[in-house]
């Protein structure tokens, strides 16, 4: 886990089922930031941003 750059907007998931156990994205110059909804100073996981991009094109295949 990497504290990272501070997104200026954080982005909670479309597919939050109202009881908290969600993540929120955050986009840097570059950078994807990654935390828990609820606990949001508990850590940012920072990636490069094709690398996200690609992970998600991944997630949506499998679906």
């Amino acid at each position: 886990m990497n504290k990272g750059p501070a997104p200026a907007r954080w982005k909670t998931s479309t597919r939050t089922a109202g009881n908290g156990n969600c993540v929120e994205v955050g986009i840097s110059p570059g950078l994807v930031g990654i935390r828990d909804t609820k606990n949001p100073d508990g850590g940012t996981l920072v990636v490069d941003q094709h690398a996200f991009a690609a992970f998600v094109a991944s997630v949506k295949c499998a679906n």
